[in-house]
């Protein structure tokens, strides 16, 4: 099971930090963390994770990134909050709730499914700017939606991946069905077929809604990619959060390509002894955009509305990171030609399959 819920307060002032467990396996945090003082209150911004929590080696971790950089530019305190396992939307309210009532400002959630919670909690808080990642279906005067043109990095993987195969498989793996996971299928396999149009796109989920183990669970991750790898793939795209550790495990055992998400994943530590085989990663900028809408609160003019971010602005990319990659003369070039040609609108990138 993950580490114990917790939200924890770092940075200028010494943390406070309290857990508790459930009884029958469960785990739940008290929600608890140190509050400014009554004097001059320190400014300070806080996130609550999605499933997978911290340490997931993509999308909460480029969050952290985020607010760590705010932490040390800005001089500011942070707090982060954890999910709990199998949590509901009241979780979420609650956890969203004491950060705000703790001053912390903004508060940003980590992933669409924070949308219920923060269109019941923003109202209440309204001096407090309320961040979401990947949702424009929650608006309001102190809300702003970080999103991401996925589909536009994931034509770029599907490209890499056409060109780097030589069995002419490639496989994706999606954490859960939804449609922002559909979204990165879309434009993989759009890249794919306009690169090679005689290749196969073996694509999977791992789980549908209301089940959200597609994203936390590695063990699922690893048997799809298993199973695709035995299907004649030899280059494997996840979008699935912490459970495409898995596959990235599995397909770097077999010797072939696997293509990471959201954060430079031939980078991260926890899957340092699998980097050879990372051909690279689709990354989403959502660091900066956790630092952006940080820094725009402490600048007295805060972020609302729809903030997009896109391969015109680098908020989505493929990573170069592999050594191996940048030998690739072939693959480099035509990526960077797709890449030019999705800036310039030449080519239009589907956002379902």
């Amino acid at each position: 099971m993950r580490r114990i819920t917790r939200i924890a307060t770092v940075g200028i002032a010494s943390a406070a930090l309290a857990l508790s467990a459930t009884a029958c396996g469960g785990k739940k945090s008290s929600d608890t963390s140190s509050s400014p003082s009554a004097g001059a209150a320190a400014a300070s911004a806080a996130i609550a994770y999605d499933i997978g929590g911290r340490g997931d080696q993509s999308f909460n971790d480029a969050a952290f990134a985020g607010l760590e950089k705010a932490k040390n530019d800005l001089k500011i305190k942070t707090a982060e909050a954890e999910p709990t396992d199998g949590e509901g939307e009241a979780d979420k309210v609650q956890r969203l709730t004491e950060l705000a009532r703790k001053g912390n400002n903004p508060v940003i959630g980590v992933g669409f499914s924070y949308a219920p919670a923060i269109k019941k909690v923003a109202p209440k808080f309204p001096k407090t700017t309320f961040g979401i990642i990947d949702d424009t279906s929650v608006t309001g005067e102190n809300i702003a939606n970080l999103v991401f043109n996925e589909e536009q990095g994931s034509y770029l993987a599907g490209v890499a991946a056409a060109k780097a195969s030589k069995t002419g498989t490639v496989g994706f793996i999606g954490g859960v069905e939804v449609p922002l996971i559909k979204k990165f299928e879309a434009g993989f396999t759009q890249g794919v077929k306009d690169t090679n149009p005689n290749a196969k796109v073996l694509s999977q989920y791992l789980t549908q809604p209301p089940n959200f183990d597609g994203f936390s669970k590695p063990d699922l991750g690893k048997a799809a990619a298993q199973g695709q790898l035995d299907a004649g793939a030899d280059v494997i795209y996840a979008a699935a959060g912490l459970a495409g550790s898995g596959a990235i495990e599995a397909t770097a055992g077999k010797g072939k390509w696997a293509i990471g998400v959201d954060s430079d994943q031939y980078n991260q530590a926890g899957l340092a002894k699998y980097k050879e085989h990372i051909l690279t990663s689709v990354t989403k900028d959502v660091s900066d955009s956790v630092f952006n809408v940080i820094k725009s609160v402490q600048d007295g003019k805060p972020q609302t509305g729809e903030i997009r971010y896109g391969l015109d602005k680098d908020g989505v990319g493929l990573a170069d990171s592999n050594p191996e990659y940048k030998k690739m003369a072939d693959v480099t070039a035509a990526v960077e030609k797709a890449k030019a040609d999705i800036i310039a609108k030449k080519i239009t990138v589907k956002t379902a399959p």
